[in-house]
């Protein structure tokens, strides 16, 4: 191998070995921090049957598919029907319960074995027979028994309202969360869509480059190194495009989970990254909407009051409660089956004296549970504040990047344009075009990672603001 020629393949492995670091880079103009992906039950699903063809889903359709579909949604539905089931429970303490009995009966009783033991003087004739029976009867009732009053029921009915009602905040809040994740997935995918279509875009320029240094080389107006560096170049874009397609490949099977497809099922997005300037909304306004409209946060306020009246319930241990039963029926001997009425009625006033701590013990917990409530509601009315300013900073700031990136990309364009031209007419080497295909990559990368940014931090703020299964559809509708 000569001298010339070991240069030459190191040279190649060098720009081989670097175009491969710069291609593993961040660009520099991206966002750094993206959001996280969802996790557990949201990024989950209950699979659709499969849908013979191409499904085509725009980002309405994919929320809507989601929010039936979820699996974070579908267990939150299915908490209010529990919360509602035990409501049912401590309301049936305090409504009527009504009962049939019926029965017939044979017996033979042997008076002896409850202690009868009837001797009597035989002067007096009188014998009763150790052994009474058999006789047989028959008794038909309907009782009724009737809470009259219970505290400690009363507030247990209360504060199952309560959980009921956090239950179907609860609901409405993973709906949010299933649209964030909906919004999330659904936005990604259109994001590597994007990627595919400017690294196919990088291939071309790349591919254009090798075949006029080829040429040149050729010719014998540039050198061979011109070739190898032009050649890793584009061999470099080749390998971003198979990445690109493969990431896309996988970020579809992760929409499908979350949107409920069935395993297998081909469909594509019917839109690219749509951008609308943000209208801006004041900071006092977002919150004063935040608090009102926030179903987590109204699910705690629930939590917090269910603890009140779980408490009351506990305090209601101390307190007397008064009950009614009551049954009335037909009886009657067998075989004659002369029926007759008979009735029983009686009151119940129960009067705790000394339980043994037992209802000390069930305050002390009600207590303790309450003040965890209460911590738990403060603690998400700051994390509403925190939520509601961090999405209105992540909008500011994406906005300012959409308009950054796309003058970046115009300015690289025109780099690459210029330096094209200057190794037409032989000013340069492909060391200068391949910096300036590098930074017009960048430049879109820049531009896609933006565009998902401030679309992803608008869906951030509708979530923020307790409004995001209206607001994100609202915003899509028809882009």
């Amino acid at each position: 191998m000569t001298e010339n020629s070991l240069v030459v393949v190191l040279a190649g492995a060098m720009l081989a070995w670097s175009a491969s670091a710069r291609a593993q880079q961040a660009p520099s103009g991206a966002v750094d921090t993206l959001p996280p992906a969802p996790q557990g039950a949201y990024a989950a699903s209950v699979p659709e049957n499969l849908v013979p063809g191409v499904l085509h889903l725009s980002l309405v359709d994919a929320i809507g598919r989601g929010l039936k579909q979820n699996l974070g949604a579908l267990l939150a539905s299915e908490d209010i029907r529990a919360a509602r089931g035990t409501r049912w429970q401590q309301l049936s303490a305090l409504l009527p319960n009504v009962t049939t009995t019926s029965y017939a009966d044979s017996s033979k009783v042997d008076l002896a074995e409850f202690g009868f033991n009837f001797k009597f003087p035989p002067s007096l004739g009188i014998s009763i027979p150790p052994v009474v029976g058999p006789f047989e009867y028959v008794d038909a009732r309907a009782g009724v028994t009737q809470t009259v009053f219970d505290w400690k029921a009363i507030n247990s009915v209360h504060a199952a309202s309560e959980s009921l009602k956090s239950a179907q905040s609860s609901y409405q809040d993973a709906r949010d969360l299933v649209v964030e994740a909906v919004g999330y997935m659904y936005l990604q995918t259109i994001a590597d869509l994007a990627r595919i279509d400017t690294a196919l875009a990088q291939v071309k320029t790349a591919q254009a480059l090798y075949d006029q240094a080829a040429d040149q080389v050729q010719a014998g107006t540039s050198p061979a190194i011109d070739a190898l560096r032009a050649h890793v170049e584009l061999q470099t874009r080749q390998q971003q495009l198979i990445q690109a397609r493969n990431a896309l490949s996988i970020q579809k099977l992760a929409l499908a989970r979350t949107i409920g497809l069935a395993p297998g099922q081909e469909f594509d997005l019917t839109e690219t990254s749509p951008y609308q300037p943000f209208a801006g909304l004041s900071l006092e306004e977002a919150l004063k909407r935040a608090y009102q409209s926030r179903a987590d946060y109204q699910a705690a306020l629930a939590d917090v009051r269910a603890a009140e009246y779980s408490r009351k319930a506990a305090v209601a241990g101390y307190f007397p409660s008064l009950a009614v039963n009551a049954d009335y029926g037909l009886a009657a001997t067998v075989p004659m089956l002369n029926t007759h009425g008979v009735f029983d009625a009686r009151g119940t006033l129960t009067i705790p004296i000394f339980q043994g701590g037992r209802v000390r013990g069930d305050v002390l917990e009600a207590d303790a549970r309450l003040k965890q409530s209460r911590d738990r509601a403060d603690n998400l009315r700051a994390q509403v504040d925190a939520d509601v300013r961090t999405a209105l900073f992540n909008v500011q700031s994406a906005e300012q990047l959409v308009a950054v990136s796309e003058s970046n990309i115009a300015l690289a364009d025109q780099t690459l344009e210029q330096s094209q031209d200057r190794f037409r007419a032989g000013v340069t080497d492909t060391v200068e075009v391949v910096q300036a295909q590098e930074q017009v990559a960048s430049a879109h990368e820049s531009y896609i990672e933006s565009l998902y940014q401030d679309n992803y931090a608008k869906i951030s703020l509708a979530r923020a603001l307790g409004l995001a299964e209206q607001g994100v559809q609202n915003y899509f509708k028809g882009k």
